[in-house]
């Protein structure tokens, strides 16, 4: 058995005596409170450089945390800052999913690819599928390998660079989205450990997720046409493989008219928010601040931008196409799309207890200090810093899939303690999202991996596991190098990674810094920081 082979065959064992995530974080918080009461009885300390206040670690187990836990706990889970932005969006991204909205909008620009453009027409319809969620798994992927197989092209060619550009090509996307909103939910109270007054918007990374499409494609073009292709051989049309009817047959009447309906209230909602933005005195332009800053709040509603956004659309379409027939079925897509983040929820009641028990022991801030000091000792480059963070991202992908459980565990340590070298909240998390897309498509503990390789053996009975992993390790190997440059490059030229954020991280005067945003952002749980005049 080769090097490589025996390698995956350890990390599916790893990976498979991992527990479920909710135990994970059971097992995270069991061993935070004993970590808690070490610190508290040696006297673990720091001095929060920003606000100036003594962090002082404190038992999970004192009678003021006990209280915080058990009276506070259905406090502690509505505070999650990611379970109310994705809810809220996911009411209108679940209706216009469930009328066929993002399918029909997927099948359209896939059926009407030139050959010759082919390829990077499904890349950039994958990475932005992912407004859909899941669906983009289930159609997009399989749907690449009808169309390539039309076009006289070989089908699993078609998959493989759909499944790079849908799984690998994760934290790439046009538009901001539900991923961003859950992604930087967490990383705000994570900022809050240092920085209580700092604000995350959901377009805090959108300049780099547009970045990641530009740099992604033309890497799957090349890879899909000169690399993996030739290596497939000609494809030959079987029997066994045919497209099917649905998945080749062209848009209908209705669903063009739908799609024309969406089109048009899309068009009118950004009409709308632009001449809301206008008007004088709008509710979100903040007038008094600073030039850079002022366009905060309306970053901050593109969350309910997103949502009524994707509702009126998904409605739209349903009225245009006939997938609405009344009231009643809007409110049904609605249920069944919450229905569906059942598993989620149970993940962020444990995942939001976790941070919060983080940040009451004081252990997260103390840690992220003393750990600053010490890189700061070293001098390494921040590209270097960061790179490390898109390398542990790597390593942590391909154990866990859940992008939020991992985030959830490690936002309280690097998200502080690389604001105290200096690297803003948004570029740690942009690091993160980089490492966590890229291995998607390289691990066999993917939950979608057996499914992709269900669709591959509906063209190939006999392409196995290893087929399937041989023809994605050229695009995860690309992806992480052509990874590990972009965030060198970004933070080497400092370019902004949405509007008015950039990638250094100013610490506030420390009377700023030790209040609480007050104009649209998320305050996390509470955290038990002494004023440094107090301990005086």
């Amino acid at each position: 058995m080769s090097l490589a082979a025996r390698l995956l065959n350890t990390i599916e064992r790893v990976g498979n005596r991992l527990p479920d995530p909710v135990f994970l974080f059971l097992w995270l918080i069991l061993g935070l409170i004993v970590l808690s009461l070490v610190g508290a009885g040696l006297g673990w300390s720091a001095v929060n450089p920003v606000t100036g206040d003594v962090l002082q670690a404190e038992s999970l187990l004192s009678p003021a945390n006990l209280e915080r836990l058990f009276i506070g706990m259905p406090r502690t889970l509505a505070d999650f800052p990611p379970l109310g932005i994705v809810i809220t969006i996911i009411y209108g991204a679940s209706v216009a999913e469930r009328t066929g909205m993002f399918s029909t909008a997927i099948r359209g620009a896939l059926l009407n690819a030139p050959r010759f453009i082919l390829t990077p027409i499904v890349v950039v319809t994958g990475m932005v599928s992912h407004h859909a969620s899941d669906a983009s798994y289930v159609v997009v992927i399989p749907l690449a390998a009808v169309i390539f197989a039309a076009a006289g092209r070989h089908p699993l060619a078609g998959l493989a660079a759909g499944f790079a550009a849908v799984s690998g090509g994760y934290a790439g996307n046009l538009f901001p989205g539900a991923s961003d909103a859950l992604i930087l939910g967490i990383t705000e109270p994570a900022a809050h450990l240092i920085d209580p007054s700092y604000a995350v918007s959901i377009a805090g990374n959108w300049f780099f997720i547009v970045g990641v499409v530009f740099v992604f494609t033309p890497i799957v073009w090349f890879l899909t046409d000169r690399v993996i292709e030739p290596r497939l051989g000609p494809w030959v049309p079987t029997s066994a493989a045919p497209a099917t009817a649905e998945e080749k047959q062209p848009l209908s009447a209705m669903e063009k008219r739908g799609l024309i309906f969406a089109g048009l209230t899309i068009l009118s909602m950004i009409a709308l928010w632009t001449l809301v933005t206008l008007l004088p005195g709008s509710p979100f332009v903040d007038a008094d601040a600073e030039p850079a800053q002022r366009f905060n709040p309306l970053y901050r509603s593109l969350v309910a931008f997103f949502a009524l956004t994707f509702f009126g659309a998904g409605a739209a379409f349903g009225v245009g196409s006939g997938s609405i027939k009344s009231h009643h079925d809007l409110v049904r897509m609605m249920r069944e799309g919450i229905s569906q983040l059942a598993p989620y929820i149970v993940l962020a009641f444990f995942a939001a207890h976790f941070v919060a028990m983080f940040n009451w022991s004081g252990l997260g801030p103390i840690l992220a200090v003393n750990a600053a000091a010490s890189l700061r000792e070293l001098a390494l480059p921040t590209p270097l810093l960061l790179i490390v963070v898109v390398l542990v991202s790597c390593v942590f992908d391909l154990f866990i899939g859940s992008a939020s459980a991992k985030w959830s565990a490690l936002a309280p340590i690097v998200v502080p303690m690389f604001m105290l070298l200096g690297i803003s909240p948004e570029m740690t998390t942009a690091a993160y999202r980089m490492g966590d897309s890229v291995t998607n498509i390289a691990t066999p503990l993917m939950s979608y991996f057996p499914l992709i390789l269900t669709f591959a053996q509906r063209w190939d009975p006999r392409f196995g596991l290893g087929s399937l992993m041989a023809t994605m390790l050229p695009y995860a190997g690309a992806f992480l190098v052509a990874g590990l440059i972009m965030v060198a490059t970004w933070v080497a030229l400092d370019l902004p990674l949405g509007p008015g954020v950039g990638v250094h991280y100013e610490p506030p005067p420390p009377a700023v810094a030790s209040h609480l945003p007050t104009d649209g952002g998320i305050a996390g749980p509470a955290a038990p920081p002494q004023a440094a005049a107090a301990a005086k």
